[in-house]
């Protein structure tokens, strides 16, 4: 897909949706962000997009609820004409020690990784259908790809990602006749948390064969790779620095 004139949702507009935005706006696409809390993040982040020439959009939604990705959908395809490619980044990383977790805590988690997900597809769907076709792009996790559940304290985090890939899939095959291609990025050491110590931070280096956090930008270019393709649909790619190998 050529993203000249193209309308890219992305649910989340700080840190690596940031550079998402970025990177398609350096393609020629508009650019609608939704965002819960972050208003300030969403804003700095259109004012970026709208500084390469095009056009920014700003929609805050609580995305756990259904009613909210739908309307986030209308007001994207009302203010900016067309729904080509959504990128779902909506995501909930907290820690729960055992002695505290309850089936609450997984049901929140899939409510805003899993159930999201698909309530905003089932909104975009008809709009990407009107154009021809689309992409769509969720957000997995490198550990619960690999099949590898190695920090104590993220269950739900980690069955919820790990029920993102499969939704990936299930997807790409309900909407292939659409040619609305679905695709995942299961990222690694990215960003680090803004609270993660130096010391913690090195650590993560260390464990990470190429020896450096990545950065926003790579997952960026995996996302575009994934618009541009016309033949890949139900992949979820790992970007982690070799981290699964070690």
């Amino acid at each position: 897909m050529i993203l000249i004139d193209k309308v890219v949702l992305i649910t989340g507009g700080k840190r690596i949706g940031a550079s998402v935005a970025a990177a398609v706006a350096a393609k020629g696409a508009d650019v609608a962000l939704t965002y819960h809390r972050s208003m300030v993040e969403a804003e700095a982040t259109a004012g970026g997009v709208r500084a390469l020439g095009r056009r920014a959009l700003t929609c805050r939604a609580d995305l756990s609820r259904p009613s909210d990705c739908e309307a986030a959908v209308r007001t994207v395809v009302e203010g900016l004409g067309r729904l080509d490619v959504l990128v779902h980044m909506a995501s909930v990383y907290t820690a729960t020690p055992w002695a505290d977790l309850t089936p609450d805590h997984l049901q929140r988690s899939f409510d805003v990784e899993v159930k999201s997900a698909l309530a905003c597809v089932l909104a975009a769907v008809p709009h990407m259908r009107a154009a021809g076709g689309g992409r769509i792009v969720t957000v997995s996790d490198w550990l619960a790809v690999s099949e590898r559940p190695r920090y104590k304290g993220f269950l739900p985090y980690y069955v919820a990602k790990k029920a993102v890939a499969g939704l990936t899939e299930a997807l790409a095959l309900e909407l292939a006749e659409d040619q609305i291609l679905v695709n995942a990025v299961a990222p690694g050491p990215i960003l680090p948390p803004p609270d993660l110590e130096a010391e913690e931070s090195q650590a993560v280096e260390k464990a990470t064969p190429l020896g450096r956090w990545g950065g926003g930008e790579e997952i960026a270019k995996v996302v575009l790779a994934l618009i541009d393709s016309d033949f890949i649909t139900g992949e979820t790619i790992r970007v982690d620095g070799g981290r699964h190998i070690r």
